[in-house]
């Protein structure tokens, strides 16, 4: 789940009142400009995994070097341009290399880009708010969600991601009516 939290003090009782409902410290994760101030606050600060687009474009490199590989090799092993004595181990080895090839340079473009399901909020974490991963256990996001909404009224839940570690799922946006009758957000 994300929240907007507003200030650092908000978010340190957020997670104070997390681990009081049961969710564990390192499942509460905070994205902020002011990483010196969740240090000294101690509030676990999202790792790279989570706000690159490492793990994204690491598996896109791989494909397209698995599938150019695949490609090529299967154009060598039918043409066969070195004679028919090159052993298929040959081939597979051409494949593993492209594959892992294509990883790394997939890796190396998505640790300079940010992961894409966080773009998003980037404009509200530039502005200086917090903001909250929550990991939650299946069947703890209503008892989480209760809290927030008794607890925090100044935080906004803004998303749920049924599958963070998946790169490639999408993040559903939380749209509710505004009581004034505004627009859905």
């Amino acid at each position: 789940m994300y929240y907007l939290a507003p200030s650092l003090v908000s978010t340190n009782q957020i997670s104070d009142d997390l681990r009081d409902v049961g969710v564990e410290n390192w499942n509460v994760h905070v994205i902020s400009k002011d990483e010196a101030g969740l240090k000294n606050e101690k509030i676990n600060s999202s790792n790279w995994l989570e706000t690159t687009g490492l793990l994204r474009a690491g598996f896109i490199g791989a494909n397209a070097g698995f599938i150019l590989g695949a490609l090529v090799a299967g154009g060598l092993l039918l043409i066969a341009p070195f004679g028919p004595d090159i052993p298929t181990i040959a081939y597979f080895f051409m494949v593993a290399v492209t594959t892992g090839f294509g990883a790394w340079v997939g890796g190396l473009t998505g640790i300079d880009s940010d992961n894409q399901k966080l773009r998003r909020f980037r404009t509200a974490i530039d502005e200086g708010n917090y903001l909250i991963l929550i990991y939650a256990r299946k069947g703890e996001g209503e008892k989480i969600k209760k809290m927030m909404r008794e607890r925090h009224p100044e935080s906004r839940h803004s998303a749920t991601d049924y599958h963070f570690i998946n790169p490639f799922s999408r993040v559903s946006r939380r749209r509710r009516r505004h009581q004034e009758g505004q627009a859905y957000e």
